[in-house]
Protein backbone atom coordinates (compact mmCIF):
# COMPACT_ATOMS: atom_id res chain seq x y z
CA UNK A 1 0.00 0.00 0.00
CA UNK A 2 1.24 3.57 -1.02
CA UNK A 3 2.17 5.73 1.60
CA UNK A 4 0.90 9.37 0.86
CA UNK A 5 2.63 12.73 0.56
CA UNK A 6 -0.40 14.69 1.89
CA UNK A 7 -1.18 12.18 5.18
CA UNK A 8 -1.22 14.06 8.05
CA UNK A 9 -1.94 17.44 6.12
CA UNK A 10 -5.11 19.46 7.28
CA UNK A 11 -7.82 20.90 5.33
CA UNK A 12 -7.83 24.86 5.31
CA UNK A 13 -10.82 26.30 5.10
CA UNK A 14 -10.29 29.58 2.99
CA UNK A 15 -12.42 32.74 2.57
CA UNK A 16 -9.70 34.65 0.81
CA UNK A 17 -11.23 37.36 -0.69
CA UNK A 18 -8.51 37.42 -3.70
CA UNK A 19 -9.53 33.77 -4.46
CA UNK A 20 -13.40 34.42 -4.61
CA UNK A 21 -12.14 37.27 -7.52
CA UNK A 22 -9.71 34.82 -9.10
CA UNK A 23 -12.34 32.05 -9.30
CA UNK A 24 -15.90 33.72 -9.46
CA UNK A 25 -16.99 32.98 -12.89
CA UNK A 26 -16.35 29.16 -12.51
CA UNK A 27 -16.92 28.91 -8.83
CA UNK A 28 -19.94 31.88 -7.97
CA UNK A 29 -21.71 29.76 -5.45
CA UNK A 30 -18.85 29.55 -2.93
CA UNK A 31 -18.03 31.68 -0.49
CA UNK A 32 -15.34 29.10 1.20
CA UNK A 33 -12.26 26.86 -0.43
CA UNK A 34 -11.23 24.29 0.80
CA UNK A 35 -7.61 22.83 0.19
CA UNK A 36 -4.82 20.89 2.25
CA UNK A 37 -2.07 22.76 3.70
CA UNK A 38 1.24 22.63 1.94
CA UNK A 39 3.53 19.99 3.15
CA UNK A 40 7.28 20.37 4.19
CA UNK A 41 9.04 17.41 2.92
CA UNK A 42 13.07 17.69 4.30
CA UNK A 43 15.33 17.00 1.64
CA UNK A 44 17.76 14.41 2.39
CA UNK A 45 20.99 15.50 4.06
CA UNK A 46 24.34 14.78 2.21
CA UNK A 47 25.03 12.16 4.79
CA UNK A 48 21.93 10.38 3.92
CA UNK A 49 21.85 10.77 0.18
CA UNK A 50 25.55 9.14 0.37
CA UNK A 51 23.73 5.88 1.96
CA UNK A 52 20.98 4.96 -0.48
CA UNK A 53 21.59 3.07 -3.58
CA UNK A 54 20.38 4.01 -6.86
CA UNK A 55 19.35 3.08 -10.29
CA UNK A 56 20.55 5.69 -12.87
CA UNK A 57 17.83 6.08 -15.90
CA UNK A 58 18.37 8.00 -18.63
CA UNK A 59 15.87 9.64 -20.21
CA UNK A 60 14.39 8.56 -23.15
CA UNK A 61 11.40 8.84 -26.01
CA UNK A 62 8.25 8.07 -24.24
CA UNK A 63 9.67 7.72 -19.96
CA UNK A 64 7.30 9.12 -17.36
CA UNK A 65 8.04 9.71 -13.88
CA UNK A 66 4.66 7.51 -13.21
CA UNK A 67 6.34 4.98 -15.41
CA UNK A 68 9.69 5.05 -13.58
CA UNK A 69 8.11 4.81 -10.33
CA UNK A 70 6.13 1.69 -11.60
CA UNK A 71 9.74 0.08 -12.68
CA UNK A 72 11.52 0.71 -9.33
CA UNK A 73 8.92 0.70 -6.52
CA UNK A 74 6.53 -1.50 -7.92
CA UNK A 75 3.76 1.49 -7.08
CA UNK A 76 3.49 4.33 -9.67
CA UNK A 77 1.97 6.05 -7.10
CA UNK A 78 5.42 7.02 -5.81
CA UNK A 79 6.39 9.36 -9.56
CA UNK A 80 6.56 12.57 -6.79
CA UNK A 81 9.17 10.78 -4.71
CA UNK A 82 11.10 10.60 -8.55
CA UNK A 83 10.36 14.07 -9.22
CA UNK A 84 11.44 16.03 -5.98
CA UNK A 85 14.47 13.92 -5.20
CA UNK A 86 15.92 14.56 -8.85
CA UNK A 87 14.80 18.59 -7.88
CA UNK A 88 12.32 18.81 -11.68
CA UNK A 89 8.96 19.03 -10.38
CA UNK A 90 7.44 18.03 -14.36
CA UNK A 91 8.11 15.79 -17.34
CA UNK A 92 8.77 18.89 -19.01
CA UNK A 93 11.70 19.90 -16.61
CA UNK A 94 13.79 16.98 -17.99
CA UNK A 95 15.73 16.60 -21.57
CA UNK A 96 16.39 13.53 -23.78
CA UNK A 97 19.27 11.87 -22.41
CA UNK A 98 19.43 13.58 -18.60
CA UNK A 99 20.61 11.10 -16.29
CA UNK A 100 17.53 10.27 -13.58
CA UNK A 101 18.52 9.00 -10.13
CA UNK A 102 16.26 6.62 -8.74
CA UNK A 103 16.97 6.65 -4.51
CA UNK A 104 16.33 3.36 -3.41
CA UNK A 105 15.58 1.37 -0.74
CA UNK A 106 11.90 3.38 -0.89
CA UNK A 107 11.52 3.37 2.41
CA UNK A 108 14.50 4.75 3.78
CA UNK A 109 14.13 7.49 1.17
CA UNK A 110 10.48 8.39 2.38
CA UNK A 111 11.92 8.12 6.04
CA UNK A 112 14.79 10.90 5.44
CA UNK A 113 11.86 12.79 3.68
CA UNK A 114 9.77 12.61 7.26
CA UNK A 115 7.43 10.67 5.29
CA UNK A 116 7.55 7.03 6.33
Amino acid sequence: MAISRYKDLRVIFNRDDDYRKEYATRFKELKTFQHLETQDLDYPSFEQVMEFDYNNHIWSLGDRYYKLAYLYYGDSKYWWVIAWFNQKPTEQHIKMGDLIKIPQPLNEVLDAIGIY
